[in-house]
């Protein structure tokens, strides 16, 4: 929950109502005239070195290691007098005060009447909550709700071990504070914000709530700023806590370009789930605009759960702009609306959710994009049968309507039986059985994505595959060169061709893209989905190697796929297109603890030329860590949507992908330091670039970031960020933004 930066500090006085229940010898002490204890409905209890009571003044005094507790609050002194016919305790030396939540008062001397709600204490210090540290000359309390504070100082930072006399890093100072002990909040008045001792800026009156108070109403911390697109803005952000359950913060923003603005934020926690909502209206491009947030959880019982996420917004211009505080999640040119229902059961999982985009930048088609309404999954994974084997399946339904592009209704049914067994030798076999089975209703099939024949279509398939897998490891423990494995593996997959006449027979709504690579080199489909099916007798082979020696390890696997015809079902690129593919490769290599690298490849069948390539590797400790990322594919998946499968020769899919990225980061104590940056070798640019420094001890955050981007979204020409942010724990944080 957010924290207000007017914050108030509860000081612990103590609560005492007489003397009337010391321990053993001084009972009969602490008692009238006529020998009847003091009436209290919380008695006191104490101990001390020496006791001595003037019965014709009628004085109570205790001296040494005085310790007097009640109810949970504890006092402590070197000398403590109580006057029986005044009502009035003195505390002198040494006066420590314990409260039940952990807060803790020191004082030169405190005297306060009886039942303690009126009082005086000099030379007060206290520790409360969060390393919070209060002092101040004198406090009086009054009527046991309110504290008056003379010449406070305020401040979480702990002082310097060699100079305790060395001003903190901040601190408030201010002349008077007033303390409410009913409400938990201080006010103080007259206050400067001091840094290093040196005065950065003073306020002629401020709250706060203490420092243990972890949700209460009051104003944050503003927003001060300029961006290209608003021109200098401010916003004073108010956060209203409604009960224990919810709460809501309002942000009403003026700014110099664009119009007012205001965004308002709703939270609630339930027994069985919770509940958020956002809203944000302003004007700019001479329209009003707004974005819609509501998202949600709750648990029907053991099994079942629903839930929704809605994210909408009047256009991409507003969010660009308007981007603090809009609660929108992930990617910011295409918003994801969804509601679902969903059960978890003994090995199954049963889905039936509904879901919409909307797309907010001008190469995104709004009229393009799918509705899902509605989509059905489920899920089964079997416990082993009477034959050794293991059933599994997934069945689902959907219906995709678009505006502009084909409309699909599906129900499809996968199947899975495996059987694994050992053989004599050591080598691991494993049959299996795989069935996909899929109806298909579209209309306007000849449209995108899928650029059908015909306008509609009705069509069911069903593609059974067995396959046969062989595994057989060698493994060698070498001493001092520690343990080696070769372990060859071959799978051989029957089923019965399928070939490019998917492309004019059925819709293709999960199957958009692909990627031939050592991690899909085994399988019965290497496409995403099963709107598009790989089949026709196939083998795929491999070479599995590791090396283990002290704390190195390498691990390696190099394989290809052979099939008895060309597949014309995958564009030339892929690597699957001939009758022998593609070489993959993967290799793992990690010599420390401290470094780590990752090489994948794919390579042309007869000359090895390169294909793709992905690289990852970071070495380094906290101090100084360094990862570098590099990825080459000879084709753009991203065109990929837009034309007939598979494209045509020329085709900007065959436009080679070639980037680089790599990001330093470094922690020295308090200091953080870390930068990255992003090019495209292939339009030899840079994408992105940024760095953030962070300093943060126990009371304070300094955070400078930096962020460029190169690219251009909805227009624009790239943008440029820096993001200033000053946090002083338990009071607030302060920041500055420009773009």
């Amino acid at each position: 929950m957010p924290r207000p930066h007017l914050i108030a500090l509860a000081i612990p006085l103590l609560m005492l109502t007489g003397w009337s229940n010391a321990r053993a010898q001084l009972s009969t002490l602490a008692t009238t005239g006529s020998g009847q204890p003091v009436s209290s409905k919380d008695p006191v209890t104490f101990t001390a070195d020496q006791v001595e009571y003037d019965r014709e003044n009628a004085v109570v005094t205790a001296r040494g290691h005085v310790e007097a507790w009640q109810n949970g609050h504890v006092l402590r002194a070197d000398l403590v007098t109580f006057d029986r016919n005044t009502g009035v305790a003195t505390a002198i030396g040494h006066v420590v005060l314990l409260e039940p939540d952990g807060q803790v008062l020191f004082a030169d001397s405190a005297e306060m009447t009886k039942d303690m709600q009126e009082g005086v204490l000099k030379g007060m210090s206290a520790l409360l909550a969060e390393n919070g540290r209060l002092a101040a000359n004198g406090a009086r309390r009054t009527g046991g709700e309110i504290n008056d504070l003379s010449r406070v100082v305020y401040s979480v930072c702990n002082l310097c071990k060699t100079d305790p006399t060395k001003p903190p890093l901040w601190q408030i100072e201010a002349s008077s504070a007033v303390q409410d002990l009913e409400h938990k909040r201080i006010e103080f008045y007259d206050a400067t914000m001091q840094m290093f001792g040196y005065p950065v800026a003073w306020f002629p009156f401020m709250s706060q709530p203490d420092p243990s108070v972890k949700r209460q109403s009051g104003f944050l911390v503003p927003w001060l700023g300029s961006t290209s697109g608003l021109g200098v803005f401010a916003s004073q952000p108010y956060y209203w806590v409604i009960d224990d359950q919810s709460d809501a913060t309002f942000a009403p923003m003026l700014t110099t370009k664009a119009g007012p603005y205001i965004d308002a934020e709703y939270r609630r926690r339930f027994n069985n789930g919770f509940l958020y909502a956002n809203t944000s209206l302003g004007y700019l491009s001479d329209s009003v605009q707004n974005t819609t947030v509501l998202r949600g959880q709750f648990s029907y019982d053991d099994t079942w759960r629903w839930g929704f996420d809605i994210n909408r917004a009047s256009s991409a211009n507003f969010v660009r702009d308007f981007h603090i505080g809009t609660g929108l999640t992930g990617d910011p040119n295409l918003l994801a609306s969804q509601i679902y229902l969903e059960g978890f059961g003994q090995g199954s999982y049963a889905r039936l959710d509904t879901k919409a985009y909307q797309g907010l930048t001008g190469t995104i088609t709004n009229s393009k994009l799918p509705t899902v309404l509605p989509r059905y999954t489920y899920s089964y994974m079997g416990t082993p049968d009477g034959w050794g084997g293991r059933l599994s399946l997934d069945a689902s339904a959907f219906n995709v309507m678009r505006t502009d592009g084909v409309n699909t209704r599906r129900a499809a049914l996968t199947m899975n039986w495996d059987r694994p067994f050992a053989g004599t030798l050591g080598d691991l076999w494993t049959i299996k059985l795989h069935g996909d089975g899929i109806a298909y209703d579209a209309t306007q099939f000849n449209e995108q994505p899928n650029y059908g024949a015909h306008g509609s279509i009705d069509a069911m398939r069903v593609l059974p595959q067995v396959a046969m897998d062989v595994r057989w490891p060698f493994a060698r423990d070498g001493g001092h060169w520690g343990s080696q494995l070769i372990e060859p593996m071959a799978e051989v997959i029957i089923a019965p061709q399928t070939g490019s006449s998917q492309i004019r027979r059925y819709p293709n709504e999960d199957s958009l893209d692909f990627e031939f690579s050592d991690a899909n080199l085994f399988g019965f489909n290497r496409f995403s989905g099963i709107d598009r099916l790989e089949g026709g007798p196939r083998a795929n082979v491999g070479l599995h190697a590791a090396w283990y020696l002290g704390g190195t390890a390498f691990d390696g696997l190099i394989g290809q796929s052979y099939r008895t015809t060309k597949d014309n079902l995958f564009p030339e690129a892929s690597g699957l297109h001939d009758q022998v593919s593609d070489v993959v490769a993967r290799t793992s290599f990690a010599p420390t603890q401290w470094a780590d690298l990752t090489l994948r490849g794919r390579f042309d069948k007869a000359t090895m030329a390169l294909h793709a390539a992905e690289a990852v590797t970071s070495f380094g400790e906290p101090r100084l860590r360094v990862g570098l990322g590099y990825i080459y594919t000879n084709f753009d998946p991203y065109t990929f949507y837009d034309q007939v499968q598979p494209p045509p020769a020329g085709n900007a899919y065959y436009s080679p992908r070639n980037e680089a990225t790599v990001n330093v980061s470094s922690q020295w104590g308090n200091y953080k330091l870390s930068g990255f940056a992003r090019r495209n070798l292939a339009l030899d640019q840079m994408v992105a670039y940024g760095a953030d420094a962070i300093y943060e001890d126990e009371c304070f955050i300094l955070d400078l970031k930096f962020f460029r981007r190169n690219t251009s979204i909805n227009g624009d020409s790239g943008s440029t960020a820096v993001l200033f942010l000053f946090t002083f724990k338990t009071i607030g944080q302060f920041g500055y933004r420009a773009i």
